[in-house]
């Protein structure tokens, strides 16, 4: 049996949710870095948009972005995204009638400001990281299923991750770490409450997902059947690239079947007792989009490979 074996489920064809109840390990397995290099903040302007629950455009609204390139290499940089400070309400709305007991219940959470990575970490990234020295695990340089510099890294696990970030942290001085499951949302929404951060709805001209399923009254679209290159559709308000479908992420949480006692002020929610289930966040190519949107969560297994998650990374 091939490494990347492919672990397609029930439901929609994606990953199986996994609802049990779970104790978890430390969020990063780095110690925290005290003499971090300065910051040099550039910006970017983008656009981002708006649809209707029929998928008409409504807006298109210009914004303006501020972040700083970490270099990895020779050729590869990686874009932080910077993210306000702020509070917002985590879950599904009470009229998100599609939304899921896993999901609930809605609670208010306040953020602190943090960095988040423009785009999924692609595979030029990752053989970029997994060429630096080793912190505590191997890594395959070329793990990906769907093959293409420019395309998201898959068939990593959660600990795969976890040593991307340690050996990020040990080469720049940042301590980076997978965003947690507050962040995500947070960065997600980027100030929506809708079901997408473009509205009421979502379409495969703004997202890679099953697109022949919908979700409101849009028309059918594309299935793409697979990845496609980060940055293909438009961002969201916050300038954030595939927050929506291409891979499921990573996020630093253990999996929890529902946010009762979650953390209020954004960390990422862990328990003392170490447990197999991660949380991961966003749906993916093989999801219809009831399964992507800002509030959906799911389970995996921390050393699971599939070629459905990927990840991004964040640091304060």
């Amino acid at each position: 049996m091939k490494r990347r074996k492919f672990f397609q489920s029930t439901g929609w064809g994606s990953l199986g949710f996994i609802l049990a109840a779970q104790s978890s390990a430390l969020a990063s397995t780095f110690p925290r870095i005290d003499n971090r290099p300065s910051l040099e903040l550039e910006t970017f302007d983008f656009s981002a948009t708006t649809i209707d629950k029929a998928g008409v455009v409504r807006q298109r609204k210009t914004h303006t972005a501020s972040f700083f390139s970490e270099s990895l290499s020779a050729t590869e940089q990686l874009a932080m995204v910077a993210i306000a400070p702020g509070k917002f309400w985590m879950g599904p709305s009470r009229l998100e009638s599609r939304a899921q007991a896993y999901e609930r219940p809605r609670h208010a959470v306040g953020l602190s400001s943090f960095f988040i990575s423009k785009y999924p970490i692609t595979q030029a990234q990752w053989a970029a990281v997994a060429a630096l020295p080793k912190v505590r695990r191997e890594l395959n340089s070329v793990p990906s299923h769907f093959q293409d510099s420019n395309r998201p890294v898959e068939s990593i696990s959660w600990l795969d991750a976890m040593e991307f970030c340690d050996r990020l942290s040990q080469q720049t001085g940042r301590q980076y770490q997978l965003p947690s499951e507050a962040q995500w949302e947070y960065a997600c929404r980027a100030g929506t409450q809708t079901p997408f951060n473009t509205g009421a709805t979502i379409t495969s001209q703004l997202a890679d997902y099953i697109g022949t399923y919908t979700y409101q009254a849009e028309n059918s679209g594309t299935y793409r059947q697979a990845t496609v290159p980060v940055g293909q559709f438009p961002p969201n308000a916050f300038g954030l690239y595939d927050m929506h479908g291409n891979v499921w992420e990573w996020c630093a949480d253990s999996w929890h079947p529902t946010y009762r006692n979650a953390p209020m002020d954004g960390k990422a929610w862990v328990e003392a007792q170490r447990s197999p289930m991660r949380t991961i966040r966003g749906g993916s190519w093989l999801d219809a989009p009831v399964k992507i949107r800002s509030a959906s969560r799911s389970g995996y297994l921390e050393t699971g490979l599939n070629r459905t998650i990927g990840f991004r990374v964040s640091v304060v």
